[in-house]
């Protein structure tokens, strides 16, 4: 009993002691980013992210491992992930100061006749689902051959952790099964069915998916490399499946793809410069453009989800949007204004054209028109510890693409080839379906909004490296981000999970994520928007280089995205 009492009056004694030695920590946001000092991969797939470490682990680039997560997402993310797809890059090199773009956007194919050029024009769903809607794919020869130039791992020992990734399966995600069951086209290709469907419902939540027959195309590529899939084994049994379904890719088409590499464009913002990808890369021009025309505002005053900064960030795009569906297209076949349409000079004189009180009409501004561009692309970020890095979006078009797969190789094809200006010439149609720079040609890239960048400050030292999936929508995901960094001095998690709003050309519509106030919704409708409440736009993921070292972000828009990091 004495002890018991000790005991007790012990307790009461160190009890309040202890209280006043426990303190809560509390954060400036709500929003973390993942913080590291060497490598970071960053991905909408966690395995994926974590393949990409495994090999910056392993002693290669960032180079290295975007080809690896590259491969890696058409097993965790097939949807969008691809083999069968297209893209575009941005690689840094820190040793030279040097950034380059890599154009692995799909071809149309060379030798469609005049005939099967109205049949596409002609059958919406012939050109969106199917043989027949899929451009020569450009993934496997961009990944291949920047790991070719600037890659310093053998290709080898590069795919082998993706191809035991594809041996022993992935557990199906609740998103990726209701992503099987929301694409149509996959049950009406037998191959993709038998993949994706397993007693005739999509592959259950929990389940395990395997992909031998992409193991096997992986392994023809780590044994023979771009050769195996543009003119060897793989190549074989492409051209099969495109004969057998009267499908348009060619021996030669796959023969003749290159990826092209170039400079990127560029543009200054608030003493910060941003690169971005050329045409065809039509959302590049989009946000370059938007941000040299917001720079003729002060808005570091207003508050990133006031009426009045939001209200110019929607005119901003609006111009933006209206220049990319007037003049983008591919520059091998149309001589696109690039210059011009980032110039300074031109957002000053679009500048002038704001109203701070009042929207302006879509019909006020040079008409052209809207083709429907899927949203499932994807997109990820990496450097390494040397400070080299990649920002890469690659995508199918629509979730899952054309929906056709491949036999026996498991390569998911997508529908590129509806992303052209079908309509051009028709005096009657007014939208990006009758540009002249994206009309259709046999041999030509369509235009595209995928926008991978890169930001660097004043002194050349990159800062950031972003992208985002989402179709049209993906400019104003990456401008949101980027203005909320600079302008409003958000940290990367806050920066990222802003509220978004898209405004398009010609729609008279604003599109917003819920999130917004309703003060705030009631200044925009003042100010004559027409607001229409929307789902999540996009899913950037990124990487900010600051003075805490390396910053990582996945969007928390999209399920299963992730940070990895190396540790040294």
């Amino acid at each position: 009993m004495k002890i018991h009492k000790t005991l007790f009056l012990t307790l009461i004694l160190i009890t309040p002691c202890s209280w006043a030695q426990v303190s809560y920590i509390d954060y400036p946001s709500s929003f973390h980013p993942t913080i590291g000092n060497s490598g970071m991969v960053v991905s909408q797939s966690q395995a994926s992210s974590d393949i990409g470490v495994e090999i910056l682990n392993m002693g290669g680039n960032a180079i290295d491992a975007a080809v690896a997560v590259g491969f890696s997402l058409a097993i965790t993310l097939p949807r969008a992930g691809n083999l069968g797809g297209s893209g575009f890059m941005l690689v840094y090199l820190e040793s030279e100061q040097k950034t380059i773009a890599i154009d692995f956007r799909g071809a149309a194919p060379a030798n469609i006749s005049s005939d099967e050029f109205l049949f596409l024009k002609n059958n919406y769903d012939e050109r969106r689902y199917g043989y027949k809607a899929s451009a020569v794919p450009g993934t496997v020869a961009g990944l291949l051959q920047s790991h070719e130039r600037y890659g310093v791992l053998p290709l080898k020992q590069i795919l082998e952790p993706v191809i035991k990734q594809a041996v022993n399966g992935i557990v199906v995600s609740y998103d990726l099964s209701q992503a099987i069951g929301s694409a149509v086209q996959i049950k009406l290709d037998e191959e993709s069915k038998n993949t994706y469907y397993k007693n005739n419902a999509p592959i259950q939540q929990h389940s395990i998916i395997k992909r031998l027959d992409l193991a096997w195309t992986l392994n023809e590529i780590a044994k023979d490399g771009e050769q195996a899939f543009y003119s060897g084994s793989i190549a074989k049994k492409i051209i099969q499946a495109m004969q057998d379904n009267d499908g348009y890719i060619t021996a030669e088409d796959l023969s003749n793809y290159e990826p092209r590499f170039s400079e990127p464009i560029q543009t200054s913002y608030r003493n910060h410069i941003i690169y971005a990808h050329p045409p065809p890369a039509g959302g590049a021009s989009v946000l370059l453009e938007g941000l040299n025309i917001l720079e003729n505002f002060q808005v570091e005053e207003l508050g990133p989800n006031s009426g009045q900064f939001l209200h110019l960030f929607a005119e901003a795009l609006q111009r933006g949007h209206m220049d990319r569906s007037r003049f983008m297209g591919d520059p091998v076949f149309y001589d696109v204004p690039i210059k011009k349409i980032i110039s300074k000079e031109r957002a000053k004189s679009l500048a002038k054209g704001i109203n701070q009180n009042s929207v302006t009409p879509a019909g006020n501004l040079n008409p052209d028109s809207l083709f429907n561009e899927g949203e499932n692309t994807t997109h990820y970020s990496i450097i390494d510890k040397s400070g080299n890095a990649v920002s890469t979006t690659y995508t199918l078009g629509y979730s899952f693409g054309s929906g056709v797969t491949i036999p026996g190789t498991g390569i998911l094809l997508d529908n590129q080839m509806n992303n052209f200006a079908y309509q051009y010439g028709n005096p009657e149609v007014i939208s990006r379906l009758a540009s002249i720079g994206n009309k259709f040609q046999p041999g030509k890239r369509p235009m595209s909004t995928m926008t991978p960048i890169m930001m660097f400050d004043d002194n050349k030292t990159l800062k950031l490296i972003s992208g985002s999936p989402g179709g049209a929508l993906i400019p104003a995901a990456v401008l949101r981000v980027i203005t909320g960094l600079i302008d409003f001095n958000l940290n990367l998690g806050e920066a990222t999970m802003l509220p978004r709003l898209h405004k398009d050309w010609p729609f008279e519509n604003l599109r917003m994520e819920r999130g917004f106030s309703q003060d705030t919704q009631k200044i925009l409708t003042s100010y004559g928007h027409q607001l229409e409440l929307s789902k999540t736009m996009g899913s950037t993921q990124s990487i900010l280089i600051s003075s805490k070292g390396r910053e990582g972000f996945a969007d928390l828009r999209r399920p299963n995205a992730g940070v990895a990091i190396q540790i040294d």
